[in-house]
């Protein structure tokens, strides 16, 4: 793909993004969900490979079938109430609808099964912008509707993917897909305090994107598509080990890095509001995932690859590192003692 249609699409992503942020008319926000999915179209078939054009087939199923049920549900809404105001979903079956379409939009458990596929199908760069950027407009959408749609709902779809999230992605090997499970765990921790305190799921929200960024970043520059690949990232960068260590271990929530934040008011708020069972699960789930950030540190800082060759480094270019590497890294990990600021 040429820089310039490169460009044009991400571009065209970033508006669509921005129009259903802004929006309160529902046909607006439909609008931008679709400009947001037509453009992320061909930036993930780039890779002429067939597992690129079949997860592009799926991602465009499936958010298209999210976005009609989106626009479905505003309509009996529309019908029943008279108006198409985002924050005026008063009518039952349409909030229970949309909050079905938002979790499909999201990839929250059990409508996940497309996101691992698209991302082990896509490019790291790609799969990047899938779990962040892809993720903003559907959740500006549940921000605006968390006072109407079921709570219920929402704390059973939270259960259900921080477990899930947890669960399956302990026997995977491709990093892809480790963290297409670890982005259905984040999700799940913010949809379940979403009628509970949405300004603690922006903030939730906010340390995911920082945090996924960082590790991301950390893959790319190393090239690692499997665990396997890790153990050679100390050849290339000592202080990229280092880094990604931390990162890894602040995306499993582990105290005193940025990770353990929302976790922590998370469980505080869940608890606060009588729901120590719940809080309880989602402790549980915690763990499972934690599992799996354990063992891609064990390969990236504790390993070292086999080889017969009497110098430790790679024979290489000098590599360039992402600009947005040392930025995103820092706050992934530092960010804790701010948190009395982050809650003021």
């Amino acid at each position: 793909m040429s820089p310039t249609i490169y460009t044009i699409m991400l571009s065209s992503l970033a508006t669509g993004t921005i129009i259903t942020m802004t929006s309160f008319h529902w046909l607006m926000a439909w609008i931008g969900l679709e400009l947001n999915t037509l453009a992320i179209i061909p930036i993930i078939s780039t890779l002429h490979h067939p597992r690129s054009t079949e997860a592009a087939t799926k991602y465009f199923l499936t958010q298209a079938a999210a976005s009609a049920m989106i626009l479905f549900s505003s309509m009996i809404n529309a019908w029943n109430t008279g108006t198409w105001d985002i924050t005026q979903m008063t009518f039952l079956p349409s909030n229970t609808l949309l909050a079905v379409a938002l979790a499909l939009k999201l990839g929250l458990a059990p409508a996940h099964l497309w996101l691992p596929e698209v991302l082990q199908g896509s490019s790291l760069l790609t799969a990047l912008i899938i779990t962040t950027w892809q993720k903003l407009a559907p959740m500006s959408l549940i921000f605006l509707s968390a006072n109407n749609l079921p709570p219920m709902i929402l704390l059973a779809l939270g259960i259900i993917s921080s477990v899930t999230g947890g669960w399956a992605g302990l026997n995977q090997t491709q990093t892809r897909k480790i963290m297409a499970f670890s982005s259905i765990a984040h999700l799940g921790w913010m949809t379940s305090i979403t009628s509970i305190s949405p300004n603690i799921m922006i903030m939730s929200l906010m340390i995911y994107l920082i945090m996924t960024t960082a590790l991301f970043s950390s893959l790319i520059f190393s090239k690692s598509k499997t665990i396997q690949d890790t153990t050679t990232t100390w050849t290339l960068s000592p202080t990229l080990t280092i880094t990604t260590m931390l990162v890894l271990l602040s995306l499993g929530g582990l105290p005193p890095l940025t990770g353990f934040l929302p976790k922590w008011l998370i469980l505080e708020e869940l608890i606060t509001q009588n729901m120590s069972p719940l809080a309880l699960m989602m402790a549980m789930s915690a763990l499972l995932s934690l599992f799996y950030y354990l063992r891609l540190t064990y390969t990236t800082a504790l390993t070292l690859a086999p080889n017969t060759l009497q110098m430790k480094f790679k024979w290489r270019f000098k590599p360039t590192t992402p600009p947005a590497l040392t930025a995103f890294s820092t706050l992934a990990i530092f960010l804790l003692p701010l948190t009395p600021l982050i809650l003021s």
